[in-house]
């Protein structure tokens, strides 16, 4: 038990290093820290198991701050218990250049960040994703290993985020009863009171969700310990609602929107410290203060410790296991089995939709690997993201390996984000390209931080016919190749879905999306090739050294760039196709491989039903592209090909109108 006094003081450490930060950073979010200085206090002093010695312990508590503005909060929680990564150097540089206390937390810059947030409502969801990779290694391993609560500090505009609706009725229908989420209830957001904008009564939203729900004075430790003690008790996932004074102890401007995005200016402060009879100089923290805030920081030590010993005496197989999976390296027999997989299928050359040839790959994959975690957004049948190895996970049995998201897209690829953050796991799920726009905020995040989650995106042209335009992505493979540090992958036939799902697991520090064809495909790679040709993105497919006509295609449009091939040299035409699986590792060759693959024809064509957007680094301005210039239609698939003049016979019409 802490003393009011004692209590007190330590929150107004926080309260003074983030309106002081702000202050001098001239830019920032003071109202949030000071107004939620009491939830964290007593959250970091009495509840939360974390290590700042050892910050990446996989048993440790996490800890999600939804509402990233008050990013001052979590830093100066971060400088206070003693995380190395933040010095008081960095609090004094919130906000500039190259210094770890970027504006909004960001997942990377330092120990003690658990993922990138700001983006409001991501967090929450990112959290929803963290319990559920929790509860899932619980299940495998054994609570004796892993068991945690996580905790989620979000703001009235992360609950007014349609993604937070998601994100909640996924976690309430899932039973996440070691997810415990502070609601940061103090009314005001950058317009004004959330009155203007917002009459949701939050507490029946939640309970509408399968959620328990606890309303609480913010700014009162004993009731909000109360309540955290009450939710660690929930057979449900728990919001807290903490009634709290955004700014709290700013004389003028607390309570007031004034507060939430500007810093208070050198009277306020002055006189804000009045208030709180808080006499040190900026940055400067009571050696008393700072004390019991780094005795705070080494609560957890010995449970650290505790569960390190309990992890050394597991049975070798099961701590290997346990081990391998938290560094993020993958099984060795992985390569193998999918060397053994592509022999097959030069031997046998189907002739599958790519979104099969993907549940084809997934089944040895999923074979080999046991921390995948698969899932789809409603559309199982439609993704074949279900293999014979990912039984169901349902709300009472996290034994399976299948999540079912529902029609929740932005929540699922959240999610799927905090479970790749917690590790252990390596999520992927399924959707229809055309949904990615649903999505995007969360796969963007996914290439900020650096993180493998794998997008099955099946659906992926005008080929899937008959559903017409609102659901043939024509604009989203450009869309997606802008977003930097994501792999977009549109292979062309089995082999090649095997080698882009090989490469999207091997890459440990960046998402990847598949996009898959409905319709089925010939095979172009019909030898065996023991490299993975799609690592570098674009190759040879049918070479010729003194080719006139180098014809570049990706996925489906492979198989028409083949035929078109085929007419023009038996019209002693010279041609080459270039199978281009992966816009982004074909511009991370060298430029010498780059130049030799682009090669000297006095013709280049690409070919994909899609838009043009990123074919001129391939065939230069002058290039003739075949593809999409308008939205698709409705229509069996063969018909819109012809329609739309995506053919063979319209690639060589072309190739002969340029030679000409």
């Amino acid at each position: 038990m802490i003393s009011r006094e004692k209590h007190d003081r330590m929150a107004n450490a926080i309260r003074f290093l983030s309106m002081d930060a702000v202050e001098k950073a001239n830019s920032g979010h003071p109202g949030l820290p000071m107004g939620a200085a009491d939830i964290a206090t007593v959250l970091f002093t009495r509840f939360l198991s974390f290590d700042p010695k050892n910050p990446s312990w996989p048993n440790r508590d996490r800890f999600v701050l939804s509402a990233g503005h008050g990013s001052m909060l979590l830093y100066s929680l971060l400088y206070l218990t003693g995380y190395e990564d933040i010095s008081i150097e960095e609090i004094k540089n919130f906000r500039q250049l190259g210094a770890r206390t970027a504006g909004h937390p960001e997942y990377g810059h330092a120990a003690g960040i658990e993922t990138t947030t700001g983006p409001l409502g991501q967090g929450i969801a990112n959290a929803v994703g963290m319990a559920i990779a929790e509860r899932k290694l619980r299940d495998e391993f054994g609570a004796d290993l892993m068991e945690h609560y996580t905790y989620a500090l979000a703001g009235d505009g992360c609950l007014m985020e349609g993604i937070s609706q998601e994100a909640i009725s996924l976690a309430g229908h899932l039973k996440l009863n070691k997810l415990i989420v502070f609601w940061d209830d103090n009314n005001i957001s950058i317009d004004g009171p959330i009155s203007i904008a917002d009459s949701t009564d939050q507490h029946a939203r939640f309970r509408a969700s399968n959620w328990n729900t606890i309303a609480v004075d913010g700014h009162d430790p004993e009731a909000i310990a109360a309540a955290i003690e009450q939710a660690q008790k929930s057979d449900k996932p728990t919001m807290i609602a903490c009634k709290t004074t955004i700014g709290f102890g700013a004389p003028n401007k607390a309570g007031t929107h004034k507060v939430h995005g500007s810093p208070l200016g050198a009277e306020e402060i002055a006189a804000t410290r009045k208030a709180l009879n808080w006499e040190s100089e900026a940055f400067v923290v009571p050696s008393d203060v700072l004390d019991a805030w780094r005795l705070a920081g080494l609560r957890s030590t010995k449970t650290r410790k505790d569960w390190e010993e309990r992890l050394d005496k597991s049975d070798a197989e099961k701590k290997a296991q346990f081990v391998r999976r938290f560094s993020g390296e993958l099984e060795g027999r992985l390569s193998s089995a999918i060397d053994d997989y592509k022999r097959k299928l030069a031997e046998t050359k189907p002739s599958p939709a790519t979104r099969k040839a993907s549940e084809d790959a997934l089944e040895v994959i999923n074979g080999v690997l046991a921390e995948t975690i698969g899932g789809s957004a409603d559309l199982t049948g439609s993704n074949n993201t279900k293999t014979s190895q990912t039984k169901s996970i349902t709300p009472d049995d996290f034994s399976g390996r299948y999540i079912h998201y529902g029609v929740r897209e932005h929540g699922m690829a959240a999610a799927m984000n905090g479970m790749a953050l917690h590790g252990g796991v390596i999520p992927y799920s399924g959707g229809f390209l055309i949904f990615s726009d649903y999505c995007r905020p969360s796969i963007r995040l996914a290439a900020l931080m650096g993180i493998r989650v794998i997008h099955v995106l099946t659906h992926d042209s005008i080929g899937l016919g008959e559903d017409g335009p609102t659901h043939q992505p024509v604009e989203h493979m450009a869309a997606l190749r802008a977003i930097p540090n994501l792999l977009m992958f549109r292979p062309a036939d089995a082999t090649e879905t095997a080698e882009c799902w090989q490469l999207a697991l091997e890459s440990h520090n960046r998402p990847s999306g598949i996009a898959l064809t409905r319709q089925n495909l010939m095979a172009v790679r019909t030898e065996y090739e023991e490299e993975n040709l799609s690592a570098r993105g674009a190759y040879d497919l049918i070479s010729a050294s003194d080719a006139k006509v180098t014809i570049f295609a990706t996925g489906s449009e492979v198989e028409i760039a083949v035929k078109a091939c085929q007419a023009l040299t038996a019209k002693g035409i010279s041609t080459r196709v270039v199978s281009v699986p992966c816009f982004e590792l074909f511009a991370e060759q060298s430029e010498d491989y780059q130049q030799a693959i682009i090669g000297n024809s006095p013709v280049k064509i690409a070919v994909e039903a899609g838009i043009r957007q990123g074919w001129d680094h391939f065939i230069g301005s002058d290039g003739a592209f075949i593809g999409m210039s308008s939205f698709g239609a409705s229509g069996p698939y063969k018909e819109l090909y012809k329609h739309f003049g995506i053919t063979p016979e319209a690639v060589v019409a072309a190739a002969e109108a340029k030679l000409s």
